[in-house]
């Protein structure tokens, strides 16, 4: 897809997954992308897909991470200019929307309901990429992808894209 500048609808979501105790990297590493939440030690898998379920980027962040705050570098990482970016309300917010648009990428996303002035969205494409929440479960299936067994991110981020292609 990178080779082809890939210009198409993208879908930008998220999953939590348990962090087992002995996930938190070795010996002097730095950041391995694990975070304290009520639920224990988490790790946040931030995907962007085509809407057919092909992954373009997998990132990660501690669980506790906003999805809103973390999206900006998701989409620095994609391979190519995104024409409509369609994605949930963890990450509406008016300057989220402004940088879209500044950019060229068209936002698929429904308004928060606490919203006065309510936001007009593409209802159709907002449900079709039911997809990628059907490979969150398909990954949570195995071992690997249910919890985090690896010390370090870059393994783990490479067993997560070994079970997506």
């Amino acid at each position: 897809m990178a080779e082809a500048g890939w210009v198409a609808e993208t879908v930008l979501s998220s999953t939590c997954v348990k962090a087992h105790r002995s996930a938190h990297g070795g010996k002097g590493s730095g950041s391995q992308a694990v975070g304290s939440l009520r639920g224990g030690q988490t790790t946040k898998v931030h995907f962007l897909a085509d809407t057919a379920g092909r992954s373009a980027v997998v990132h990660l962040t501690p669980g506790y991470a906003s999805d809103v705050v973390s999206a900006p570098d998701v989409l620095a990482a994609a391979p190519g200019r995104l024409k409509r970016l369609i994605t949930h309300r963890g990450c509406e917010t008016n300057h989220f929307r402004l940088d879209l648009r500044a950019g060229g990428t068209w936002a698929v996303i429904p308004g928060k309901r606490s919203r006065k002035r309510p936001i007009q969205h593409d209802q159709l494409r907002h449900k079709a990429p039911c997809c990628i929440e059907a490979a969150f479960c398909r990954l949570k299936d195995f071992r690997v992808g249910a919890i985090r067994h690896d010390k370090l991110a870059a393994d783990f981020t490479s067993a997560v894209v070994a079970f997506r292609c």
